[in-house]
């Protein structure tokens, strides 16, 4: 199918069910949520259904528009994955849409035997065979948020707002309203992690930067995570203490859970961080973030909007997405030097003063 017959066979369908198969990873599917409204306008009689890793389901229990959140256990052996490619068949969809473009997710695209299935250009593992058509303008090239949005703009709806929409449960907001407290403080959430070393701005420089935001704008701290990242928290936590011990610094990695870290994320009036879930997480939900860029390209792979600051490290292999350094002896690692404490410090500084947050410390 070329790809304007693509989009004249999108525009003309009247599908009654819809998959969208995105499992991973927590800052993709943040960026593709905004499409279940979108969906929805377009397709009122659908039901929609969403494909997600089981570790990150509680994301999207309270989305309205999802008539049904479909697990997928990546480590639940043979029978798990067959039960899955036997319930995506039984759901008799019209309309799959694989914006995953893996092996895997091109298994579960053709077991749907929807009558449209549709990828992206980025499409990997020979997934593409799965699907009749490819949306234009979709290569790795594109910012992934313009790469989803890109189904919205082609079904006529490119100019309706893109927002995120997350439903935070009241559980949610009530156990992070107990954990902050009633202090009037502006919060700074500090994310030091990421899925690759590649991408881990060292805790020392994290430390420092929030040691002068909490120092210069009264601000009290929060760091979150997994909990395999809870180390490097309390390094950070430690280190920004033994330097004051009168601010107030909270490690909270590991102990909330999707919803809980959404609401946070919505409470604070900054977030500090790697490239990562969280960062697209925090800018999904409205609050500034200040992202830190070394083998990634902000360009590609940072959220959209102006109020954000993106630090991009100036190296040779810059945004070149290895998860390995290719460097040894003085070069290995040079990424994460390349990017100063300096430079992040006045990224802070500027995020402040743009969005006027100096106005909770007035």
């Amino acid at each position: 199918m070329t790809p304007t017959q693509l989009v004249a066979t999108l525009n003309e369908i009247k599908p009654r069910r819809i998959v969208v198969i995105k499992p991973s990873a927590l800052g993709d599917v943040v960026q593709t949520l905004p499409l279940v409204s979108v969906l929805k306008q377009k397709y009122p009689q659908a039901e929609i259904d969403w494909v997600i890793r089981s570790e990150l389901a509680d994301l999207l229990q309270a989305e309205p528009n999802l008539s049904e959140i479909i697990p997928y256990y990546r480590r639940g052996g043979w029978k798990a994955w067959g039960d899955l490619l036997i319930q995506l068949r039984r759901r008799r969809y019209d309309l799959a849409l694989d914006f995953q473009g893996l092996l895997r997710s091109a298994a579960m695209t053709a077991a749907t035997g929807a009558a449209l299935r549709v990828g992206l250009e980025t499409a990997r593992e020979y997934s593409h065979l799965a699907c009749h058509g490819l949306l234009p303008a979709t290569d790795r090239e594109t910012p992934a948020h313009a790469r989803y949005w890109r189904l919205a703009e082609l079904l006529g709806l490119g100019l309706e707002p893109r927002q995120l929409n997350l439903q935070i449960s009241e559980p949610a907001r009530d156990a992070v309203s107990a954990c902050l407290g009633n202090s009037a403080k502006p919060l700074l959430i500090v994310h030091p992690g990421a899925m690759w070393v590649t991408k881990r701005w060292p805790t020392a420089s994290f430390a420092e930067v929030a040691l002068r935001a909490a120092e210069k704008y009264q601000m009290r701290v929060a760091i979150v995570g997994a909990g395999g990242e809870r180390a490097d928290a309390d390094l950070i936590a430690n280190a920004i203490q033994r330097a004051n011990s009168s601010l107030e610094v909270m490690n909270l990695a590991g102990q909330t859970s999707l919803q809980e870290l959404a609401a946070l994320l919505s409470s604070a009036s900054l977030v500090l961080t790697n490239d990562s879930g969280p960062m697209h997480l925090a800018a999904g939900v409205g609050t500034p973030v200040v992202g830190i860029f070394t083998c990634t390209s902000s360009v590609r792979s940072g959220p959209a909007g102006d109020e954000h600051e993106l630090v991009q490290a100036k190296v040779s292999c810059a945004a070149s997405y290895r998860k390995q350094c290719p460097f040894s002896g003085a070069g290995h690692m040079q990424c994460m030097t390349a990017v100063s404490i300096h430079q992040v410090w006045t990224a802070v500084q500027r995020a402040i003063e743009k969005n006027q947050l100096t106005q909770a410390v007035a």
